[in-house]
């Protein structure tokens, strides 16, 4: 017998075919906890210290940080940012650094200001 009547007499035997995997969907990114940054009221500070604080270590405009300033007033406190940890981290130690308010002879000091986790 020819070679090719042998190889054709033997019955095939099917490879196994792999498995495809199903393709893995995209894991979506965890988003970083997010945190308040807490502005808090006292007698020391002026309406235009609390604006020119928030203009220029948020960028708020001059209206956004009247109301801020009004509600640190009239509620005791008020969040000026919600953020990353690390982010609301440096913009707390820029409000505790920002100095006195040179309009009041009293004011001795900045504004304090304090980090709390966003309620999930």
């Amino acid at each position: 017998m020819p070679a090719s009547a042998s190889a054709a007499a033997e019955p095939e035997t099917a490879l196994p075919v792999p498995e495809t995997p199903a393709p893995e969907r995209a894991a979506k990114p965890k988003r970083q906890p997010r945190y308040h940054v807490v502005l808090w009221n006292d007698d020391d500070h002026t309406y235009h210290y609390v604006v020119a604080m928030l203009q220029k270590l948020f960028g708020h405009p001059t209206e956004k940080g009247f109301q801020l300033a009004k509600q640190v007033d009239r509620q005791g406190r008020a969040i000026v940012l919600t953020t990353t940890l690390e982010h609301a981290e440096l913009k707390r130690d820029q409000i505790h650094g920002f100095g006195a308010d040179q309009m009041l002879a009293r004011s001795k000091g900045s504004m304090s200001a304090t980090i709390e986790a966003e309620p999930a």
